[in-house]
């Protein structure tokens, strides 16, 4: 099967990462691969566009991504080019072009920048791959950073990476906090493969119990219970529903981080918890998205 290429071109950064972040976690499907490139235009004065390639398995109409991006963003969406390329891996292509990323105290980064990062417990290997979370994702980014700043003040014992991905956030405060129990759970066997596959390439497998099931209604995860922590990085609906469930398996004075929600979607997500007796510590937006951090109080 010939892959098939989308091209739009940006002239600015913050458009072209919410563009990019939307097709990564809200297109259905999403894109094989997905690449961001800085470039710089001749002229005067000197021009800087962020071309956007995303790389699909079966053609999709440029029109019809165009479309589904302006009524998820609330904004116009760039024009996109198709193209038809080689047949060649442009998952592994993508993830060479990836950076490492630096988000609070974690340096997260892929294996061909291993030699370049110093490595230590901040610094985070993650291939881009099947599960998501590298943290060139604004919504990923985000719970970093939050789980950065709680560093500097609180200390956890029992954690819980809800919809863990790739391990990520589970792998940052196995890190942070290395006397905490963590669990991670994600509703996609897959996921859980990669995740602990992750785990144990950032040695701390053995601390991170994974499991693949129904969230919170998971065996394993109400057994766990209740958590000091717990960290969801899924999308707004998912996030409103689950907020009964997420107030059950917390204990008082929990302190929960959640991601994956644009800003128009923030409030709502905000009242449904303030319904289960959450109060707000902090609300930041990173690129069109918001990480919200709030506490139990009853």
């Amino acid at each position: 099967m010939t892959p098939h290429k989308l091209i739009a071109e940006v002239d600015d950064r913050g458009r072209a990462m919410r563009v990019a972040n939307a097709l990564q976690d809200l297109i259905e499907p999403a894109p094989d691969a997905l690449t961001i490139f800085e470039d710089k235009q001749d002229g005067e004065p000197a021009a800087t566009l962020w071309r956007i390639e995303a790389y699909f398995s079966d053609a999709r109409e440029a029109e019809d991504l165009e479309a589904e991006l302006g009524t998820l963003l609330g904004e116009d969406a760039p024009r996109f080019q198709a193209a038809d390329i080689p047949d060649l891996n442009w998952v592994a292509l993508s993830q060479a072009a990836l950076p490492p990323v630096r988000a609070a105290r974690f340096t997260v980064h892929g294996g061909h920048d291993r030699a370049r990062v110093p490595q230590g417990p901040n610094a985070i290997l993650i291939e881009a791959g099947e599960a998501f979370g590298t943290a060139h994702h604004a919504t990923t980014f985000g719970c970093l950073i939050a789980l950065g700043k709680l560093a500097a003040t609180r200390h956890f014992r029992r954690i819980l990476d809800l919809g863990c991905g790739s391990g990520i956030l589970a792998i940052a405060a196995a890190r942070t906090w290395p006397r905490a129990v963590v669990h991670g759970v994600d509703i996609d066997a897959q996921s859980v493969v990669v995740a602990r596959e992750n785990a144990a390439v950032n040695r701390v497998g053995s601390r991170i119990r994974f499991v693949c099931g129904p969230g919170v209604s998971a065996p394993t995860i109400r057994g766990a219970a209740p958590f000091d922590l717990i960290v969801a990085n899924i999308l707004a609906e998912p996030l409103v529903t689950l907020a009964p469930d997420i107030r059950e398996v917390a204990e008082r004075g929990a302190v929960v981080v959640l991601s994956g929600i644009l800003v128009r979607e923030a409030a709502r997500v905000l009242a449904a918890y303030h319904a289960q007796g959450f109060a707000l510590l902090d609300h930041r937006r990173y690129d069109g998205w918001s990480a919200l951090t709030l506490v139990k109080r009853t």
